[in-house]
């Protein structure tokens, strides 16, 4: 299998005027196309930071990291917002959904940005609805969705630009542990089809359904 994420010797600090915080130490690691791995650790140990820096939402202070062999911590803003439009899909903890669009519109958001006709829209995520079983909800809106249909539609949205990876931020921290299952099952499965996934999570039941697990600890990132 191709490597599709790489890092190396990756650091992060931030100075807060007389702070330095060190949220990341050296990190290096790979992920292979098509697999799944969990990413667990304690509140303050560089989860999120780790997660930004994957997602192209933040920068690394030094260090290299690639994704399908482009080297993204040296791109413009402008290349990696196209990175995180086509490569890569986001799934919240919090489903950050639109409360005034349909479920439909809300699948629909990153096409949009991508300047995608209408009707190409519609359509696509209409496809989306239905592969995440909720074909008969398009004209819903989020207040009349479960919390569980609400993930789900996060998920079509996060599958909508066909990304090469997904990221996962705590998919079932707002979800009852049936619930849970069952958008871990559909994780599993799209991960089972070829898409590769990365989840941050606290939740050693969510990261068992890992390939494997790596832990951060005090800034630095350690595998089982």
């Amino acid at each position: 299998m191709a490597t599709i994420i790489r890092m190396e010797a990756v650091n992060k600090v931030y100075d807060l005027g007389s702070v330095r915080v060190e949220a990341l130490k050296d990190i290096t690691f790979f992920i292979e196309e098509g697999e799944h791995v969990a990413i667990m650790g304690p509140s303050g140990s560089g989860k999120t930071t780790l997660l930004n820096l994957l997602g192209c939402l933040d920068r690394p202070t030094s260090g290299r990291y690639f994704i399908e062999n482009t080297e993204v911590s040296t791109l413009s803003d402008d290349a990696l917002s196209a990175i995180r439009g086509r490569r890569l899909g986001f799934i919240f903890q919090a489903y950050n959904l639109i409360p005034q669009l349909t479920v439909v519109e809300n699948i629909g958001i990153p096409l949009f940005y991508q300047g995608e006709a209408e009707r190409t829209i519609r359509e696509k995520s209409a496809e989306m609805a239905r592969l995440v079983g909720l074909g008969d909800r398009l004209s819903h809106r989020p207040t009349q969705l479960s919390g569980g249909q609400q993930q789900r539609v996060a998920i079509a949205r996060a599958l909508v630009n066909n990304p090469a990876v997904i990221l996962a931020d705590e998919p079932t921290g707002n979800l009852d542990s049936t619930t849970g299952r069952e958008i871990m099952n559909l994780l599993v499965e799209l991960n089972h089809q070829g898409k590769t996934l990365i989840i941050v999570t606290h939740d050693a039941s969510i990261a068992q359904y890992a390939h494997r697990i790596l832990r951060m600890l005090d800034a630095r990132l350690y595998e089982n």
